[in-house]
C-alpha cells in the first residue's frame, strides 16, 4: 500500500445513490492522515476502506452543507469509542462553528474523544496556515507537510485546502560515487554530520553530493464556482481533487448552484499545471454507466492531457512519482 495516496470514500454530491456514497476522502501522506469532508455514511466507508479512527491525524471540512459534514457525528463517536490516544484537530470555516458543535454533540455517548476545533477565517486572496496542535500525531516534525486554506465562492462560506511538502535535498548515488563515498555507514555519517573526511584526506560536504528534491503537493477544491482561489490552490500540484458536479451541457445549473463542470475542472488542471486530476462530487442526475464515468472523462480529455481519475467509491489513487530535478553539473 502506498504511503502517499488518496482514498476515496464517497463521490456523490447532495444525494447519495445506489452506487455512490456521500463525499468523503482520506489523504495518506506519510505520518499525516487527513479526513476531508466526512459526509453521511463516512464511518462505514472508512471500515470498508480499511482505515481506522486511530489512523486519522486531522479532519478538514470545506463547508457545512450536509453532504460534506453529516458524517462528522459518527466519526467523532468512533474516535471516542476507540479511545484514540492523540488529539484530532477539526478545521472548518469559522461561520460554520455552530453546526460543527451540534454534530459533535448530536447524540448521547461517552465522550473520550480528543477533538480540538480550529475555525478558520480567510479573506479573498489570502492563504491561511492551519497549525498543528499540542498532542496531534505527526504534522509538527521537521520536513512535515503544511496545510493552508483559501476561501472559495459557494452559497455559504467554503474553504479549499492545499497540503504542501517543503522542498528538500536528497543524496545522489552518482555524485556519491564520483566523490568516493562508498555505500554503507559513511553515507549515514555524511547525512547526520553534513561533512565526511575520507581516508585519502579529502573532505566531502553534504551539498556536494545532494540534489534538490521538490516537495509534493495535493489540493482539495470542493463546492465552488470559478474564482481566483481555485487556480491558486491548484497551481503546480501533483494531485488535484476537485468537484465536477455537472457536465458542461448543464453549465447554467453549475452557475446557479455555485458549482463546477467537468470541463471547468479540467481547464483549471491544465492551466495550473496539475499532474493528476481527480474528478468527483457528481450530481445524482447522471446515470451509471451511461454517463459516469465515460462522459466526464471525455469532457475532461478535451482540455487536459495529464493523469486523470473519474473517481469511484473506494478508489485508491497514489500520488504521482516525485518530480525529478537534474543533478548539478
Amino acid at each position: 500500500m502506498s504511503a502517499r495516496e488518496l482514498v476515496v470514500l464517497g463521490t456523490a454530491s447532495m444525494v447519495p445513490t445506489r452506487e455512490r456514497n456521500h463525499n468523503g476522502y482520506v489523504l495518506r501522506f506519510d505520518d499525516t492522515t487527513i479526513l476531508f469532508d466526512p459526509g453521511e455514511g463516512t464511518q462505514r466507508q472508512l471500515t470498508l476502506a480499511g482505515i481506522s479512527a486511530t489512523d486519522l491525524t486531522r479532519i478538514a471540512i470545506t463547508h457545512l452543507h450536509g453532504d460534506h459534514s453529516l458524517g462528522l457525528a459518527g466519526v467523532a463517536q468512533r474516535i471516542s469509542g476507540d479511545q484514540v490516544p492523540h488529539v484530532v484537530p477539526v478545521c472548518f470555516p469559522a461561520s460554520g462553528e455552530r453546526w460543527v458543535r451540534h454534530l459533535l454533540d448530536a447524540s448521547a455517548f461517552d465522550h473520550h474523544e480528543r477533538v480540538v476545533l480550529q475555525p478558520l477565517t480567510a479573506a479573498p486572496g489570502e492563504a491561511v496556515p492551519v497549525p498543528a496542535v499540542p498532542g496531534q500525531r505527526g504534522g509538527s516534525t521537521a520536513g512535515a507537510p503544511t496545510l493552508t486554506a483559501r476561501p472559495l465562492e459557494h452559497r455559504i462560506d467554503a474553504l479549499g485546502y492545499r497540503l504542501q511538502e517543503p522542498d528538500g535535498v536528497t543524496l545522489d548515488p552518482a555524485l556519491l560515487a564520483a566523490a568516493g563515498v562508498a555505500p554503507g555507514p559513511d553515507v549515514g555519517r555524511l547525512q547526520r554530520e553534513g561533512v565526511l573526511a575520507l581516508e585519502d584526506a579529502r573532505v566531502v560536504r553534504l551539498e556536494q553530493v545532494s540534489v534538490h528534491r521538490p516537495g509534493q503537493s495535493v489540493a482539495f477544491v470542493m463546492d465552488t464556482r470559478m474564482c481566483d482561489s481555485v487556480g491558486e490552490l491548484a497551481d503546480g500540484v501533483d494531485l488535484l481533487v476537485i468537484e465536477s458536479t455537472f457536465l458542461h451541457r448543464d453549465a447554467d445549473l453549475a452557475e446557479r448552484w455555485a458549482h463546477l463542470t467537468a470541463r471547468q475542472a479540467a481547464i483549471v488542471a491544465a492551466e495550473a499545471g496539475a499532474r493528476h486530476l481527480v474528478l468527483t462530487h457528481f450530481s445524482q442526475r447522471y446515470r451509471v454507466p451511461d454517463e459516469l464515468p465515460q462522459a466526464f472523462e471525455r469532457e475532461a480529455r478535451e482540455v487536459f492531457d495529464g493523469g486523470l481519475t473519474v473517481a469511484r467509491d473506494l478508489d485508491r489513487v497514489p500520488l504521482p512519482p516525485r518530480r525529478r530535478r537534474p543533478a548539478r553539473p
